[in-house]
């Protein structure tokens, strides 16, 4: 038996060894570890077949058996089974390298058995990391902090590479249990410190093989190195294969992620990434590959459907996470010293406007930088926080920012909210990710998105999510119901950590205490019938088929009815008999009504007062016996219209009345023939008359400059026509010849 009060490293064990004899032995001994064998882990399928669902689950289950079976072991046993078990370390990194993380989910089948054993899976190898980084689980059952350090680093326990991927496997809403985990690693081994240091150039040189991917100049280390004969030949994005565009898209994807993971998670690493240079190479590579791979990625054209899409998508979803670690590492290692109010502020000041400057040349970054958090925010906080802040400089600063705004093309958002970072930390001033809901990995299954503390800021998460959280929350305390739970996490905008931690505090807002810690979810009403809500101007008429299940089938048709030839068509005049009895109607016209004595108006309608009609004008007949005029009370008899009526026959002949015109000159009444004289008299002063008035003018005389022959004298008119002649020469296709030769002449050219 263990002894009490010794830490574990130092307690001695007395068991019955092989042979039946007891022996003592170091608490930590390969001889007290269980047999057992521990599977590796296989991601889920993707194609999705029932064989391999099959195998999956089978697979998973063996796996959740023995980590919940390793999880109840007592804590001697527990870190003997740790230490010297190679199976179960190889499980456990299996798992961190093939767990499903980022957007690999989206592309996955969705199975609800899949998911939930995922979900067993993803659970029991959180909660067997979170045991190995606990060296003190109670007052009896604790591990020596340094002999801890030494054992988790000597047996490789945990290293870099699996901080890494922790971070962005159970970083979302298990953020503050992570950062615990790690700050008590590297607080009781600080040579994580150093192997840290010795990790960041292998980071960088991610970034400087992707831009040597694309055929991109790399900046920094690499750049010194001597280029290669056939460097000219190297694909470029638009060139390389379809499968090694994808394959580099996703490595960017993965590599932004777990980086940005593992920055904000834990904190204390920006400065080491700081110090070697991190951020410039960072800004460099977005400014020179993003717009190259964006380019590839919507000018190619992709094999399978919705590729180009998916690629598009984790490609935004990296130039965020590149632009969040930016931030992260400015606010780490520069603005925060500000704010805590240290030594060296003036420097960390100077540091930070100097990183600003270096990132004018950078248009595309620093525009980007500047939409998710404005500079101008950070400069305010400077003036605050140092009131001696160059003026000049920091208008320099934001003139350059909208300079870049200009120069990518893009208006600049406007921004009222304040830098966040003084309250919360980086993980506060970020913006929520757009497409969060399919963004998610393996840590859907029992994470829970962080709140944010902009005021005013909503958490929105989808049913899945829910359900995961009310999942994650009901397994630790199961007594609660799910409508409190539900009503809990709405309070707390879906922080899983701080329900349970304000649950088992009781330390619950005033409006939750009053609620039925067992109430049931409530009951959601299914929604209405879009077709029984609906409003139409057909709605029950004849042929309303939502409402009738019998429609007269006979009435519709297409085309020519059945039977039916054109001319039996034309031939029917129903529609004709159909109005005439309408028009018969208004054959009767009657102005004043007799009454007989002892009639009623009432029969004729005559009681019926109108009190919108204007009765101005109905006593007096205006206008209507005027002399120069027909009477408008000779009222004209109703016409029943030609097509109405029978035979074609008029049944109603008037007596057209000619106008007799007036005679003129005395013209005898029976005379047949005119003299045609006079008629050409009349014609030819009516002509003269509209020639008059419509401004008519003669033709010209014809020019006459033939005349008689020569000898015989010349008639004057003759002669005049002549001299226009002469005169009006240049007007013509002579051009001013008669000028010319006169000019000529003149100067002595043509002899006279």
């Amino acid at each position: 038996m263990a002894c009490a009060q010794v830490p574990l490293d130092e307690q001695q064990v007395t068991e019955k060894g092989p042979l039946g004899k007891e022996q003592t032995l170091p608490a930590l001994h390969p001889a007290r570890k269980e047999d057992r064998f521990f599977v590796p882990y296989k991601s889920p399928p993707e194609d999705g077949s029932p064989a391999e669902v099959e195998e999956f689950l089978e697979h998973a289950k063996f796996i959740t058996e023995d980590l919940e079976w390793l999880l109840a072991l007592p804590h001697d046993k527990f870190w003997c089974q740790v230490v010297f078990d190679e199976t179960l370390q190889k499980c456990l990194d299996s798992y961190l390298h093939h767990a499903p993380r980022g957007l690999d989910l989206a592309t996955m089948p969705s199975s609800p058995a899949v998911a939930d054993m995922q979900r067993c899976v993803h659970r029991a190898v959180f909660l067997t990391f979170l045991r190995m980084a606990t060296h003190k689980e109670s007052k009896e059952s604790f591990l020596t902090p340094s002999v801890f350090g030494e054992i988790i680093y000597e047996n490789f326990l945990f290293d870099i590479p699996k901080f890494l991927d922790l971070c962005v496997l159970f970083g979302k809403g298990n953020s503050q249990l992570l950062h615990k985990m790690i700050e008590n690693i590297f607080t009781n081994q600080p040579s994580y410190y150093v192997d840290l240091d010795e990790t960041v150039p292998t980071v960088l040189q991610i970034f400087d093989t992707i831009m040597d991917k694309c055929g991109l100049h790399c900046e920094g280390a690499a750049a010194m190195e001597p280029m290669k004969l056939n460097a000219h030949k190297q694909p470029t994005s638009m060139t390389m294969c379809q499968q090694d565009l994808v394959d580099l898209v996703l490595y960017l994807c993965d590599s932004t992620t777990t980086i940005h993971a593992f920055l904000d998670i834990f904190p204390a690493a920006c400065s080491s990434f700081h110090s070697h240079g991190f951020l410039s190479r960072l800004v460099s590579f977005y400014e020179s590959a993003v717009p190259d791979l964006e380019k590839a990625v919507r000018k190619r054209n992709f094999d399978a459907t919705g590729l180009q899409e998916d690629l598009w998508k984790r490609l935004s979803h990296s130039c965020r996470k590149i632009v969040e670690m930016a931030q992260l590492l400015l606010h780490h290692t520069c603005l925060q010293p500000i704010l805590e109010g240290g030594e060296n502020m003036q420097s960390c000041a100077e540091e930070l406007l100097q990183h600003f400057t270096s990132f004018l040349p950078e248009k595309r970054f620093l525009s980007d930088f500047d939409e998710q958090f404005p500079i101008a925010d950070y400069i305010s906080l400077l003036q605050q926080a140092l009131p001696v802040i160059d003026e000049t400089r920091t208008s320099y600063l934001l003139q350059g920012v909208q300079s870049a705004w200009d120069s990518v093309g893009h208006r600049r958002p406007h921004s009222n909210s304040q830098y966040q970072g003084a309250a919360g930390g980086a993980a506060e001033a970020r913006e929520p990710e757009r497409g969060g809901e399919g963004l998610r990995g393996a840590e859907a299954m029992v994470d829970a998105p962080r709140k944010e503390n902009n005021v005013g800021a909503v958490c929105a998460v989808s049913e899945a999510e829910q359900e995961s959280l009310l999942t994650c929350i009901r397994d630790l305390l199961p007594d609660l119901g799910e409508g409190f739970l539900l009503a809990c996490l709405k309070e707390y905008h879906y922080n899983s950590e701080l329900v349970i931690n304000n649950i088992l505090e009781d330390r619950l807002a005033p409006s939750l205490d009053q609620l039925d810690r067992a109430m049931p979810r409530p009951v959601v009403e299914p929604l209405p019938d879009v077709l029984n809500v609906r409003s139409n101007v057909f709605d029950d008429d004849e042929f309303d088929v939502f409402r009738r299940d019998q429609v007269d089938m006979s009435r519709i048709w297409k085309g020519r009815r059945k039977g039916e030839s054109a001319k039996e068509l034309l031939n029917d005049k129903q529609h004709i008999a159909e109005q005439k009895a309408r028009y018969l109607s208004y054959e009767t016209v009657v102005d004043e009504v007799v009454l007989e004595p002892g009639e009623s108006p009432e029969a004729y309608g005559l009681d019926d007062y109108d009190d919108e009609y204007d009765d101005t004008y109905d006593m007096g007949q205006v206008g209507a016996n005027d002399t120069d005029g027909d009477s408008l009370l000779s009222r004209r008899p109703f016409t029943v219209p030609q097509i109405l009526r029978k035979g074609n026959k008029p049944e109603f002949e008037e007596e057209e009345e000619e106008e007799e015109e007036p005679l003129q000159n005395n013209v005898n009444r029976d005379q047949f023939v005119q003299d045609p004289a006079l008629l050409r008299e009349r014609a030819e002063a009516r002509r003269a008359d509209m020639h008059q008035r419509k401004g008519f003018r003669p033709e010209p005389r014809p020019n006459n400059v033939v005349g008689q022959p020569k000898g015989q004298g010349q008639k004057q008119e003759t002669v005049v026509d002549r001299r226009k002649k002469e005169a009006s020469k240049g007007r013509g296709a002579n051009h001013n010849r008669r000028n010319m030769a006169d000019r000529k002449r003149n100067k002595g050219m043509i002899p006279s």
